[in-house]
C-alpha cells in the first residue's frame, strides 16, 4: 500500500477563475516545498481547490474511505467561509493537520496592491477555518510558518509518522499465546475498548497452537537458520554446529520459524507470551522473540498485550536505522554519581537499540520450569530516548512518556546474562519514578531512540488518548495537578 496524505486547499468562487488558477498553482508549489526532505514514507497528494460545501463534504468522505489515505492537510489559501467545511469536518475519520502558511515568504513592500491582498488571504482565511475546526471539535495539529522552513517540515514530518502509527493501530492484529501472568494488574485491560478506540484486535491462542507449529518445523530448515545466526551474531561456541548445546539453538530457530509463520499467515503485527503458560514448549522463547522484534513485530511479556501493541505501533513509526524495544525497569543505581535505571527483561530485548554485535548465549532461567533458553545478550548504545507505556485507567486509556538518556554502564556487567539498557531518566530518578507511579505507569515499557516525543504527542491526539509527559521540566506539584485536571476533563467529557 502506498501511503498518501491528501493536501486540500480552501477558497471560494467569489474571486473569479484567474485568481483560482493562481490559487491552484501556488498550492501545488506549497506541496512541493513541504514534500521535499520528509523522512516519513508518505506521498503528499495535491487535490483540486475546494470551493463549496458539496465538494468539501465529498472530499472528506473520499479521504475517510480510501485505505491509502493516512491523513489530510488543509490550507485556506484565500478566504473560504467555514460554514462550508462544517459537515465535511464532522464526517472526517482520518487525522487532520491544519497548515497555516502562505505562498510568499516576504511581502513585496514596494508593489503590494489589493490584487495581491485578495489573493494572499491565509492570515485571516485560516483563522476563519480554524474557528470551525475548534467548534466542531476535531482533534488536529496546527503548523504555522513558511512552507520551506526547517521547523515546518520537521513538525509536518512528526505528524506524518504519527499517521503511519495510527494506520497501524487501526489495522493491528495481536496474538496472545496464553493469558496474563496470574494476579498481575497492569498487564490486563479492556480489549473491547481498545478495539473501539484504537482499532486493534487482541485475540487469544492456546499455547499448544504454537507448540504444534514448532513441532512442524524441520531440522533442515532450523539448521539453515542457525547458520544465519552464526553469520550475523557472535554465537557462543557451545551453541554452534557441533557444540555441546547446539540442539538448544536449533530449537530456538524452530520457535522463530514457527512464530514468524503464524504472524504472516494470520496477518498479525504483535504477540505475547507467558512463562507461566508454556505447555509442551521446551524453552521460553527468547531469541525468537528478539528476532521478530528486530523484524518490526511488537511484543509484550507475561501476556502484556497493551505494551506489545504499543511496541508494534512505535516500530511502525521508527525510521530505518532507529531502535525500538520492549523494556522493563528492573533495578536502580542511586549513586555514587548520577542516579540510573538498569532496564532489562528475562530475555526479550530488541537488538535494534544497540550498535554492537549481539552475542547469542544460553543461560539458566530460574522461573518457568523449562530448559535453559537461548537469547541475545548486548548493551544498549548511548542515545537520547524515551520510555513509553499504555495503561488502562478504567474509564480511559493513558499514554505515559518519560524522556531519558541511555548511557554506558558505570562498569562492565560480565555476569548479567540478558540484553539490557542503562539510562538516566529526566528530570531525575526520584522525580521521574514518583511521577511515573502517580500516573499509574506500567513496569513494562517500550524504549525508543527513534520515535520523537512530538510524534507520540501527535499520535495520542489523533487517538484521543490522554498523554502525560515526564521530562526535564516536570515538577511534581504541577504534575499532580495535571493528573487531577485530566481526570476531571475525561470524566466530564464522557458525560457530554
Amino acid at each position: 500500500m502506498a501511503h498518501q496524505i491528501w493536501f486540500l486547499t480552501g477558497s471560494q468562487d467569489l474571486y473569479g477563475p484567474e485568481t483560482l488558477e493562481q490559487v491552484a498553482a501556488q498550492s501545488k508549489e506549497v506541496v512541493a516545498k513541504i514534500s521535499a526532505g520528509l523522512s516519513a514514507p508518505v506521498e503528499i497528494i495535491w487535490k483540486p481547490t475546494l470551493k463549496n460545501t458539496a465538494d468539501i463534504k465529498q472530499s472528506m468522505l473520499d479521504a475517510s474511505s480510501d485505505p491509502d489515505c493516512l491523513g489530510v492537510i488543509t490550507w485556506m489559501h484565500t478566504f473560504s467561509p467555514a460554514k462550508m467545511w462544517i459537515q465535511g469536518l464532522d464526517l472526517l475519520r482520518k487525522p487532520l493537520l491544519h497548515l497555516h502558511t502562505q505562498a510568499n515568504q516576504s511581502l513585496p513592500w514596494a508593489t503590494i496592491d489589493m490584487d495581491f491582498m485578495n489573493l494572499n488571504q491565509a492570515a485571516h482565511g485560516d483563522r476563519e477555518y480554524a474557528h470551525a475546526v475548534a467548534r466542531v471539535g476535531v482533534p488536529h495539529k496546527i503548523v504555522v510558518g513558511e512552507p520551506g522552513s526547517t521547523d515546518v517540515k520537521s513538525r509536518l514530518d512528526a505528524w506524518a509518522w504519527a499517521t503511519i502509527g495510527w494506520n497501524k493501530s487501526q489495522n493491528l492484529k495481536l496474538a496472545r499465546f496464553g493469558d496474563n501472568m496470574r494476579f498481575v494488574s497492569v498487564t490486563d485491560g479492556d480489549k473491547v475498548s481498545a478495539q473501539l478506540q484504537l482499532g486493534m484486535s487482541i485475540e487469544n491462542y492456546g499455547v499448544n497452537y504454537l507448540v504444534d507449529a514448532v513441532a512442524a518445523v524441520s531440522n533442515a530448515d532450523a539448521e539453515k537458520l542457525t547458520a544465519e545466526y552464526e553469520s550475523k551474531y557472535e554465537v557462543a561456541p557451545e551453541l554452534k554446529a557441533g557444540g555441546a548445546r547446539h540442539d538448544s539453538l536449533v530449537y530456538a530457530a524452530k520457535q522463530e520459524i514457527a512464530l514468524l509463520k503464524i504472524m504472516k499467515d494470520g496477518g498479525f503485527d504483535a504477540f505475547t507470551s507467558n512463562f507461566e503458560d508454556l505447555g509442551a514448549l521446551k524453552q521460553l522463547p527468547g531469541l525468537a522473540v528478539q528476532r521478530l522484534m528486530e523484524m518490526g513485530y511488537g511484543f509484550g511479556g507475561e501476556g502484556d498485550w497493551k505494551t506489545s501493541a504499543l511496541g508494534a505501533i512505535l516500530k511502525s513509526m521508527t525510521p530505518k536505522g532507529g531502535g525500538t524495544s520492549f523494556m522493563e525497569d528492573y533495578t536502580y543505581h542511586f549513586g555514587p554519581g548520577p542516579a540510573k535505571i538498569l532496564g532489562a527483561h528475562m530475555l526479550e530485548v530488541c537488538p535494534t537499540i544497540t550498535k554492537d554485535k549481539p552475542k547469542i548465549e544460553i543461560h539458566p532461567l530460574g522461573i518457568g520450569g523449562k530448559e535453559d533458553p537461548v537469547r541475545m545478550v548486548f548493551t544498549a548504545s548511548d542515545a537520547e530516548a524515551r520510555v513509553v507505556c499504555l495503561v488502562d485507567m478504567g474509564d480511559r486509556f493513558r499514554i505515559i512518556s518519560n524522556e531519558i538518556s541511555v548511557v554506558k554502564p558505570n562498569e562492565a556487567l560480565p555476569k548479567l546474562p540478558v540484553a539490557h539498557a542503562v539510562w538516566e531518566p529526566k528530570p531525575s530518578l526520584p522525580v521521574s519514578a514518583e511521577a511515573w507511579m502517580l500516573a499509574g505507569g506500567s513496569h513494562h515499557t517500550v524504549l525508543t531512540n527513534a520515535v520523537s516525543l512530538e510524534t507520540i504527542e501527535d499520535f495520542a491526539r489523533i487517538a484521543k488518548v490522554e498523554h502525560v509527559i515526564i521530562d526535564e521540566d516536570t515538577k511534581l506539584r504541577e504534575f499532580r495537578r495535571e493528573l487531577q485536571w485530566n481526570a476531571a476533563y475525561h470524566r466530564f467529557s464522557e458525560r457530554i
